[in-house]
């Protein structure tokens, strides 16, 4: 499949708009979709395999079919279900069905942007304005090969601006763990403004400051001395039970710990080349606060929406929103061009299991 250039996409976005809005899904439209836009209305992609559709909101209501991976659906209406489940009640209303809302992410601002005329030096970050773009990797040989698909909301580091292989502008993307280029359409991208990562609250004494996380309740909380300044639903670990003896623990660890590393664009996951959407890649994890030597942190997530359940290999899962917030209030302070950060920093204590319900 050749990719229709910005140009031609344009002729034809208004019968392309037209059918969007009559039709409940967007599915893939070729097997390399190139940042397909859809309609400013209430959407939702499906970020597992495959979702079911329920004709109520129940999961013990019949199921009606199913919506795989990267299906963008409308959302006719957001119910919060007497039926729960009570960690997550809440329920998206389709034309045809509901579904949960646990393995979706929600897309309703998805929108084209202006193509950047230059890239900092050294880098600039950049997020994902489109439900997903397919990245593209140039090979010596001169072909385009896919790489990674890249997600809404996900961060990433715009290192220069090139020519596509449809002839438009694209930005070539740095991956900071492994260091490979690849690239996407520029209108799929939002340069990230310096104004939008300054300090919250930078003068608060740091040693004012303090993160207490509840297993049990599964709650961030933020304080300043006394005063609780942002409370927010995380997804912490889960319990792996018969590990390997040389696999690390599942669990989110428990104790008393301080930020040390922050990173705006981490690449989670095995560390391989592939375009399999399948594989456990997740190129572009948000806004990462580190405080466990064993790689654990806080950070935004766009690969589910069920906070308030364990769901993570052991890292806090936040909210995008909630974790750039506390990216911007916790020490290490980090600057807009800072690939890492690293610094004894804001103090964090993670209450476990044992300690019971704190909101009782």
């Amino acid at each position: 499949m050749v990719p229709a250039s910005r140009r031609e996409f344009l002729k034809v976005s208004g019968l392309s708009l037209a059918s969007l809005v009559c039709s409940p899904y967007l599915p893939l439209l070729g097997p390399y979709p190139y940042g397909e836009f859809i309609t400013p209305e209430m959407k939702a992609r499906i970020t597992i395999r495959a979702i079911y559709r329920y004709q109520e909101p129940d999961f013990k209501s019949p199921r009606l079919g199913m919506l795989k991976r990267d299906t963008i659906a409308t959302i006719l209406e957001e119910v919060t279900a007497p039926e729960g489940p009570s960690y997550n009640p809440r329920w998206y209303r389709l034309a045809d069905g509901y579904i949960h809302s646990a393995y979706t992410q929600r897309v309703d601002r998805a929108h084209p942007n202006p193509i950047p005329e230059q890239v900092r030096p050294g880098g600039q970050l950049g997020e994902i304005t489109v439900p997903f773009v397919q990245a593209l990797r140039k090979m010596r040989s001169s072909a385009w090969q896919p790489l990674y698909r890249l997600y809404y909301q996900s961060v990433h580091w715009i290192t220069d601006i090139l020519e596509g292989p449809d002839g438009d502008p694209w930005v070539g993307l740095t991956d900071e763990r492994l260091h490979v280029r690849y690239a996407i359409p520029a209108i799929n991208i939002r340069p990230i403004q310096d104004d939008e990562l300054s300090p919250v609250s930078p003068y608060v004494p740091d040693a004012e400051k303090r993160i207490e996380v509840s297993i049990p309740d599964q709650l961030f909380t933020a304080y300043e001395g006394e005063r609780i300044v942002r409370q927010a639903k995380i997804s912490s670990g889960i319990h792996t039970k018969n590990l390997p003896p040389d696999d690390l623990p599942t669990d989110t660890p428990t104790g008393y710990f301080h930020i040390q590393v922050k990173v705006p664009s981490k690449h989670m996951g095995d560390g391989r080349l592939t375009d399999n959407p399948e594989a456990y890649e997740l190129p572009g994890v948000p806004w990462v606060s580190f405080f466990h030597k064993e790689g654990i942190g806080f950070h935004g997530t766009y690969w589910h929406d069920n906070f308030g359940r364990k769901m993570s290999h052991g890292c806090v899962n936040m909210r995008n929103e909630d974790a750039r917030w506390l990216y911007r209030w916790s020490q290490p302070i980090a600057s807009a061009s800072d690939w890492n950060t690293k610094g004894w920093g804001t103090q964090v204590r993670i209450l476990g299991d044992e300690i019971g319900n704190l909101s009782k």
